[in-house]
């Protein structure tokens, strides 16, 4: 296995679909930096919560909420991205015996496999993020951020992985049946 990507996802690169691809490309990279701040941020927030709680003796109840909240948008904001240059974790032991044609066959279906339950994933996240926006919920902290803003962070992200995956299988039809390790 492993989780480092050594090559990009087949795109497409030309046309409309070329287009849309660019446009998701610029949008993945925004969010990858905005997922890197958030990251950074969740850190430092609960950097300052041991700090303050145990040496300055100022406790705060809304330290774990929000690096829960920054933690949330940074994996879901940053998931396509991460699609996008095959950076999931995969099990790449099969690229190295299959025959390129098999191996092409073997990303495709998992890549169908993945759309699948990404667009389900994506279907349910719009159900929580409804019932969350409608019902006024929040947490049961003192504090009570809204429930929208993680669930909307699920759901932008699935969604934008869904369009993702989508493009690379429209993109598969013309990509180089040859793997990069073979190249």
């Amino acid at each position: 296995m492993t989780a480092v990507a050594t090559t990009t996802a087949d795109v497409p690169r030309a046309g409309l679909l070329g287009l849309v691809q660019s446009l998701v490309t610029g949008l993945n990279g925004v969010l990858a930096v905005l997922s890197a701040l958030a990251i950074a941020t969740a850190g430092g927030v609960l950097t300052w919560e041991v700090i303050g709680r145990y040496f300055l003796s100022i406790p705060s109840d809304w330290q774990d909420e929000l690096s829960t909240f920054l933690l949330i948008g940074a994996t879901f904001g940053s998931a396509a991205w991460t699609q996008a240059r095959r950076g999931h974790v995969g099990i790449d032991a099969l690229a190295h015996i299959l025959p390129p044609r098999v191996d092409q066959v073997r990303r495709l279906l998992a890549d169908a496999c993945s759309l699948l339950f990404v667009a389900y994933f994506t279907w349910k996240s719009w159900q929580l993020l409804g019932e969350a926006w409608e019902e006024g919920q929040t947490t049961p902290s003192a504090w009570g951020p809204p429930l929208w803003i993680p669930y909307g962070c699920m759901t932008a992200g699935m969604a934008l992985l869904a369009l993702q995956l989508l493009l690379q299988l429209l993109g598969s039809r013309h990509a180089d049946p040859k793997p990069a390790h073979l190249a």
